[in-house]
């Protein structure tokens, strides 16, 4: 049985939710109180990551820790495409790697600046705001050049990748951290394109895409 130690708020839980949900993969959601019950800094949860970060994916006896490292997990595990996490090409395989990291530098800034407003963690929210305005217009820039070339994706190609779905949550989520989206128009392209993927779920503070528009 796959099982997902999780919390609603989250967005790098629900990067692991989206992906899963996308693939039409069944799996049992064991609810973390992050906050404000802390529980993933109790022994019992210390004890399956003791790191005390969430999420975390248990496969039989595999258990892995860290957003990413799930993302391509359940890429390569559950898509038989090979869509979501290309290997056809050295290039495509960097570029997403590339993307991965840049979504550890939106996490760091525009979450932190999250935290910081909505649940009171001791974060420099100003730093964490103008951090992720700079990671904002570098993805903004990268996905207008990406459309000049016909292509809607932050990896080269057809498809979306699970580049877009580890981008994706805090970049929807920055308003709750002080961090507006206006000035990003190939962003909120790109997001609504996300939103329009089969298979597409919500969580709370992203909402589906308008029916309609473009």
């Amino acid at each position: 049985m796959l099982r997902l130690y999780d919390y609603d708020l989250s967005g790098n839980c629900y990067k692991a939710r989206l992906l899963l949900a996308i693939l039409g993969v069944h799996y049992e959601r064991k609810n973390v109180d992050f906050f404000p019950g802390f529980k993933h800094r109790e022994p019992e949860f210390l004890a399956i990551n003791p790191l005390g970060q969430l999420p975390v994916l248990e496969d039989g006896d595999l258990r892995i820790a860290q957003s990413a490292a799930i993302l391509v997990y359940i890429a390569r595990r559950f898509d038989p495409s090979g869509l979501w996490y290309p290997l056809d090409t050295p290039d495509r395989t960097g570029q997403t790697q590339q993307w991965l990291g840049f979504a550890e530098g939106l996490t760091a800034t525009a979450s932190a600046a999250r935290l910081a407003d909505g649940m009171g963690f001791d974060f420099d929210a100003d730093a964490a705001r103008a951090g992720a305005h700079r990671l904002l217009a570098v993805m903004d820039e990268h996905l207008w050049f990406q459309e000049r070339q016909g292509q809607g994706w932050l990896v080269s190609g057809e498809a979306p990748t699970v580049a877009d779905i580890a981008c994706f949550p805090y970049v929807m989520l920055s308003e709750e951290g002080g961090i507006p989206r206006e000035t990003y128009p190939a962003i909120r392209r790109w997001s609504d394109r996300v939103k329009r993927i089969p298979g597409f779920v919500v969580m709370p503070g992203i909402f589906p895409a308008i029916l309609g528009s473009q």
